[in-house]
């Protein structure tokens, strides 16, 4: 595992580390560091953060770098979390156990998406594992990510995907589960990602025809792609299933050092009604529990 405080730019941070692999590989991989001193902090001294509690909020399993994912559980269980974000069904148990639940569970790669046909099989293999382990656990959400163009146009794009989605989205009906798509910037950190627009996602959605299929609206790829983010959460309010957040630029901490105004954006979120979960999808900076402590209370509007 590599070791250092140093998290890396949101270059490093590639979603393909958070969508394969345990809880283990995601810390490791996805965050790229251990937090000095944090995995040897006590719980039980952990204070709660959470007191409205108008919005439901989570963390990534791979947040801040912790040896387990299970420590970090164990602190955001304690701050009033409600759940981690991409643990496999292998942890489902243990996370029960914890009080907590899975936010969002991982299915397949980034880049090799339904949006070409090629991948079709094997998307929908992946999809309908995570889908049939999700919903027998009672949990909610389920991620999808459209994958690169590779020179597909994003008519034929939008057109393929509906098209294999809808070979999993009556068993998605059916075990209670939301496909939650997520829109990604093409801009900087994954270039050639198809869906980069909070319009296309709704666009499959729409094409798709089913409450269950759902938008990742992420604050941070959608800012660096579009900007308006309130205006898009009120616009496209019934089509939204699971939010992360994380500040623009780099990919860190929530705070006024930052150009998003969250306290605003969660009161919108809270005005729209929304009842799903807000994910801390930010690389810390400083010592992780510290910065996670610090985006729950921002957020807890």
């Amino acid at each position: 595992m590599p070791t250092g405080r140093n998290c890396g730019d949101s270059t490093d941070l590639s979603r393909r580390h958070w969508i394969q692999g345990t809880a283990a590989a995601l810390a490791a991989a996805a965050w790229g560091a251990k937090s000095a001193g944090a995995e040897q902090s006590d719980p039980a001294q952990t204070e709660k953060v959470v007191v409205k509690g108008r919005i439901k909020q989570a963390v990534p399993a791979g947040y801040g770098g912790f040896r387990t994912w299970q420590e970090l559980g164990r602190h955001a269980a304690a701050m009033g979390l409600k759940g981690l974000d991409f643990l496999g069904p292998e942890d489902f148990a243990e996370a029960k156990k914890l009080g907590l639940i899975c936010t969002l569970t991982p299915s397949h790669g980034l880049t090799e998406g339904l949006v070409n046909k090629k991948n079709h099989a094997e998307c929908i293999a992946a999809l309908t594992k995570s889908i049939e382990a999700t919903g027998d656990a009672g949990f909610p959400n389920v991620v999808d990510l459209s994958g690169n163009r590779y020179g597909t146009p994003d008519d034929v794009g939008l057109k393929n995907y509906v098209e294999g989605i809808k070979k999993v989205i009556g068993l998605a009906e059916k075990k209670k589960v939301n496909i939650c798509l997520e829109v990604l910037n093409s801009r900087h950190d994954h270039p050639d990602y198809m869906c980069d627009t909070v319009e296309w996602g709704v666009e499959a959605c729409k094409n798709v025809g089913s409450p269950r299929l759902k938008v990742l609206f992420d604050i941070y790829h959608i800012q660096i792609m579009q900007g308006d983010i309130i205006d898009r959460i009120r616009k496209f309010k019934e089509y939204i299933g699971h939010y992360h957040t994380a500040g623009v630029p780099g990919r860190h901490e929530i705070g006024d050092d930052q150009e998003l105004n969250y306290p605003a954006i969660m009161r919108a979120i809270v005005e729209t009604g929304f009842d799903g979960y807000v994910s801390h999808e930010f690389g810390p900076t400083r010592d992780p529990l510290t910065s996670l402590r610090e985006a729950v209370k921002i957020c807890d509007v």
